[in-house]
């Protein structure tokens, strides 16, 4: 047996919004079929942690108390919305409020370089003089890829509320669509074939459709104690199931494997 692949660190956001007629909303990417991870699945903006997420401390909000670990992973999730979906959660340093939907229209073009490295992170803000709102980042959930797996992610989830005036769309290189979509929606069109949801997806938009609102979903995320996750697979007579921690609190701790499902 060869020994498990080291899990790179990665950062992924559930971006939230309230919606008069659907109740709670999140904005999901489908990733590119020629992704080698998820491809073809409905899934959150995120991704792993660049080097250059690490040489922005200077420009982060509410981040000062982080382990420098940690505040890369802040930064890469917020980065990772940014090339992705388009929303930016940052501000000129010393104001409270984010950028305005004018102004973040007149950043589009960064991320396309961002994402290709054409300009750092740090040269971005510096020149657009921007700190990252680090301070909106709610922590949700931590996911590591199971060992047997080729590629594997150590990956800490993260809640947001969207800014009213942002919009959101799809990069067209790493996700081809996108959409705004409640939780029960999502769980709805992966039951009926419609999306492609693995595992840790779907048990994170289960936990995420436990509440009715933004508010609601940051109170909640805010009093849980988050358990690292390590799905594992456990060989039974019947076949192999796949077992998370049941102090992890979500609703199932463990599901058959069928040919096909990604763990």
């Amino acid at each position: 047996m060869s020994e498990p692949v080291t899990p790179i660190p990665a950062a992924t956001i559930l971006m939230l919004r309230d919606h008069q007629q659907n109740g709670l909303e999140v904005f999901m990417v489908v990733r590119h079929h020629q992704i080698d991870f998820a491809s073809g699945a409905l899934v959150f903006p995120g991704g792993k942690v660049d080097p250059g997420d690490a040489e922005v401390s200077a420009q982060c909000d509410g981040a000062a108390d982080a382990d420098d670990a940690t505040r890369a992973l802040m930064v890469g999730a917020i980065r990772e919305a940014f090339e992705e979906c388009g929303i930016l959660l940052a501000r000129i340093p010393g104001e409270a409020d984010l950028v305005s939907g004018d102004r973040l229209a007149s950043l589009q073009h960064y991320r396309d370089a961002l994402n290709k490295g054409e300009i750092s992170l740090l040269e971005f803000l510096q020149k657009e003089n921007l700190s990252l709102a680090c301070d909106q980042l709610q922590p949700f959930a931590h996911w590591i890829t199971p060992d047997m797996m080729p590629k594997r992610f150590d990956t800490h989830f993260y809640l947001a509320r969207s800014p009213n005036d942002h919009i959101a769309n799809h990069d067209g290189h790493e996700s081809v669509d996108s959409i705004w979509i409640s939780p029960d929606n999502a769980l709805n069109g992966a039951d009926k074939g419609k999306y492609n949801i693995i595992f840790p997806t779907r048990l994170n938009i289960e936990m995420l459709g436990e509440s009715s609102s933004v508010k609601e979903a940051l109170e909640m995320a805010k009093a849980r104690t988050i358990v690292p996750v390590l799905p594992r697979m456990e060989k039974r007579d019947d076949g192999n199931y796949l077992c998370i921690p049941p102090e992890a609190g979500y609703r199932i701790s463990e599901t058959k494997m069928e040919e096909g499902n990604t763990p």
